[in-house]
């Protein structure tokens, strides 16, 4: 553990590049472990996360190697591929790898044991265990279908036409996952559009992937067993990481910073959307498309923020952003409302409780029901002055650290080593804009 503290910080300046999208990363290295050929994949997030995924892939019988220049190679085995392994798949805090991989290792026909730390292993894992039983995969662990659990994947998976009782892209992606190795077509319905990553990364290799939408929601049918071929993918930028300097760039006076390279999928701009709306000053420059993923440049600049009305429905497209944007809230005048936020009680800790109980302890008049927050900010600055427990939560403690940038008085996480998680050297890099942030971080130890 290292506690890191975040003072008030004189305006943020620069350009920098956050590291490379989670979600993308855990799928380009999956998708390529199921490919013919060699893949190579530049701008990796080299997150604890993706590098379990990395090892769990080793562990089935993939090559994965980092190569010199910081670009990974992924020799893959094909569809239906990959090996029983010897050992445990420990999956650290990575929910996202851990629910993809059911998907994968549930067409296969082999036993597999996947496990985690102490967070993942509360986390409940029914809803994509559920889908995958109706495709013919075993798969049993305690109570709530929590890991450890024991996948017993079949080589005679059966297509499936399934709809999503609640909007997850990890619920999706799982399934279609599967579905690559089933005979058929297997189509899974979403009452409301999620990240869609999988599927543009399952064309990208391949595969054919059909979207059609109407008034029922979005169906998306993939035909089973497909060749799939190794490619090169730039992984852009991650848009729930760059939510922390860009808010931190909105919030901090004089602020002018500019984020390079940061996706900009539809399904995960739901944070833009909301503070444009409180008022935020955010232009999109040097769009392009990088391996089937809208890219640009974001330039932010410090500004006076206004409460909003967030609706239920724009929850899918930032369900990771929700505690940042309470950050944002907490500084805008007026209430901002955020609705459907239910899963958030599901994610590394149960977040909306932890961003509720860290705002009042800073100062700030916040109310939270079952599956809502209202933020009422009053134009100021908070007072902040509190020491916030991360619950191991990555997001909760970067979240924090961005408030203290603006609060009266400093605030201090009580462990940083979770930020290693998703976006390491954080401090580092937000010390590059200017942000005073200190403590044990060691992303800022010297090299030796």
């Amino acid at each position: 553990m290292f506690p890191l503290t975040a003072r008030s910080s004189n305006p943020l300046r620069g350009s920098v590049q956050v590291p490379g999208d989670k979600s993308i990363s855990h799928r380009a290295l999956m998708v390529g472990a199921l490919a013919v050929g060699e893949t190579v994949v530049n701008g990796l997030l080299e997150g604890e996360d993706v590098l379990r995924t990395a090892a769990a892939l080793r562990m089935l019988g993939a090559e994965v190697e980092r190569a010199a220049d910081g670009a990974w190679h992924i020799w893959g085995r094909g569809v239906g591929g990959l090996s029983e392994p010897d050992d445990v798949l420990d999956m650290g805090n990575a929910g996202t790898a851990a629910r993809l991989l059911m998907g994968v290792l549930a067409s296969h026909p082999m036993n597999a044991v996947l496990s985690g730390d102490a967070s993942l292993r509360r986390r409940p894992m029914a809803r994509v265990a559920g889908p995958l039983h109706e495709m013919g995969a075993e798969i049993a662990g305690r109570a709530g279908c929590r890991l450890p659990l024991l996948v017993r994947g079949t080589g005679d998976a059966m297509p499936i036409h399934y709809r999503l009782p609640v909007p997850s892209a990890q619920v999706k992606s799982a399934i279609l996952l599967a579905g690559l190795n089933a005979p058929g077509t297997t189509t899974v319905v979403e009452p409301v559009p999620t990240r869609d990553h999988t599927e543009l990364m399952l064309r990208h290799f391949g595969a054919q992937v059909q979207v059609e939408s109407d008034t029922h929601g979005r169906a998306i049918s993939l035909i089973g067993q497909p060749e799939l071929a190794g490619r090169a993918i730039r992984v852009p930028a991650d848009p729930s990481s760059a939510a922390f300097p860009l808010v931190a760039a909105l919030i901090v006076p004089g602020s002018q910073v500019r984020l390079r390279g940061v996706g900009l999928n539809p399904h995960r701009i739901g944070l833009l959307t909301t503070l444009e709306e409180m008022g935020a000053h955010i232009r999109i420059e040097n769009r392009r498309v990088e391996a089937g993923e809208p890219v640009g440049d974001l330039a932010v600049a410090a500004g006076c923020l206004r409460g909003v009305q967030v609706p239920a429905a724009r929850a899918p497209s930032m369900i990771d952003e929700y505690p940042i944007l309470a950050v944002a809230a907490a500084v805008a005048e007026g209430p901002t409302a955020m609705r459907g936020l239910a899963e958030l009680r599901v994610k590394e800790s149960d977040r909306l409780a932890a961003v509720a109980r860290g705002l009042a302890a800073c100062g700030v008049d916040v109310e939270e029901s079952e599956d809502s927050l209202t933020v009422r900010g009053t134009g100021a600055r908070p007072r902040g002055g509190a020491s916030i427990e991360s619950a191991l939560d990555h997001r909760i403690a970067m979240s924090f650290l961005v408030l203290g940038l603006v609060a009266e008085r400093p605030v201090t996480i009580d462990d940083g080593s979770p930020i290693e998680t998703s976006f390491p050297g954080f401090a580092a890099l937000m010390g590059e804009l200017g942000a005073e942030m200190t403590g044990d971080d060691p992303s800022r130890a010297p090299d030796g």
